[in-house]
């Protein structure tokens, strides 16, 4: 097959973060070839008609879909697959509508509260949202949360000070106030759940799908009062300490049985509430209680070789190449 990869335009100075998708589209570009097909590489920005010129001359049988965002804004990452749904185009991953509510995350948080799927309580967002009886923190006392981008992901703009706490609604929301500028435009916040992260990433089959190995996010020697999250920094930056001591496992003992199985089983009804295909990832986060909460469902997790994609598919005896052609194979979405 003539496989066209597009991925969203990036600068040679932009950010770690931003670059890495065209990591991806090269080790699936060589993937491709081994696997048999053709590979084209295309970048797309706001001009979608030079794109869409481009697929019409090119012909593609099938498009991987690699944008990310355009111009920078994850806010528009669904934007260029409802564009493939008008030419008629099959491509990966989720479907364009499947992209844009789990992409925006209170609407996602929104999706999973109506279907009893476990969230941690959030307010927001700002701007859109005026305060309402749920944005009463006070009620509770003081609590801590957490300040994330309504659209970006890649942890854009996550660290340290991205928890507060705070002991007043006006309080809270002066905060999503001052932040939302660094955080693409759009914030929200989310109740921060102290315990441990972990995620979980799901294939396609023709079966249905299956859940691959689930990966704990351990914060190795992080020292007292040093966030442990993955923030920015222990996502992109090598030299720093929260990069080199946020590593992933796959080992664990016979006490954490249950709770594994808790996340399996939330995993796979996250696929099916919102409708996802190809390929996908839920993050967790578990208190200290063993409760597992859902932080984020993403429909078109990293597949760059290094990523914690992958490392799930290897652990589960799937190499790179088994994984793009299974996402190859269950590619069956086609425009009206």
């Amino acid at each position: 097959m003539i496989i066209a990869i597009v991925h969203n335009h990036v600068n040679l100075q932009a950010a770690p973060d931003a670059r890495d998708v065209l990591a991806q589209a090269q080790a699936i570009a060589e993937s491709l070839t081994r696997l048999g097909h053709t590979p084209r590489l295309f970048s797309c920005d706001l001009n979608l008609a030079a794109v869409k010129k481009d697929l019409q001359t090119a012909k593609p049988d099938l498009v991987f879909n690699l944008v990310e965002d355009l111009d920078g804004q994850g806010r528009l990452i669904h934007l260029f697959p409802f564009l493939l749904d008008t030419m008629g185009l099959r491509y990966t991953g989720s479907p364009a509508e499947v992209l844009l509510l789990s992409s925006h995350k209170t609407m996602a948080k929104e999706i999973m509260e109506r279907n009893a799927l476990p969230t941690p309580q959030w307010n927001g967002p700002w701007p859109g949202t005026a305060p309402g009886e749920k944005d009463l923190p006070s009620r509770t006392g003081q609590k801590r949360w957490i300040i994330k981008s309504v659209w970006e992901h890649a942890s854009l703009g996550l660290d340290g000070d991205s928890i507060v706490t705070v002991d007043s609604s006006e309080h809270l929301w002066a905060e999503l106030r001052s932040r939302c500028s660094r955080l693409g435009g759009a914030c929200f916040a989310e109740e921060f759940i102290d315990g441990r992260e972990f995620n979980l990433s799901l294939i396609a089959t023709q079966d249905g799908v299956e859940v691959l190995p689930p990966a704990e996010i351990v914060f190795t020697d992080y020292p007292t009062g040093m966030a442990k999250i993955v923030d920015y920094q222990a996502k992109w930056a090598e030299e720093t300490f929260a990069y080199q001591n946020t590593n992933r496992r796959f080992e664990f003992g016979g006490e954490d049985d249950l709770l594994l199985v808790q996340l399996r089983q939330i995993a796979h009804r996250c696929w099916q509430t919102f409708g996802l295909s190809g390929y996908a990832r839920v993050d967790f986060r578990v208190d200290l209680s063993g409760n597992p909460t859902i932080l984020e469902v993403n429909a078109n997790p990293c597949l760059s070789p290094d990523a914690g994609f992958i490392a799930a598919a290897e652990r589960a005896g799937l190499g790179f190449d088994q994984v793009i052609s299974r996402i190859i194979a269950e590619s069956d979405q086609v425009g009206p």
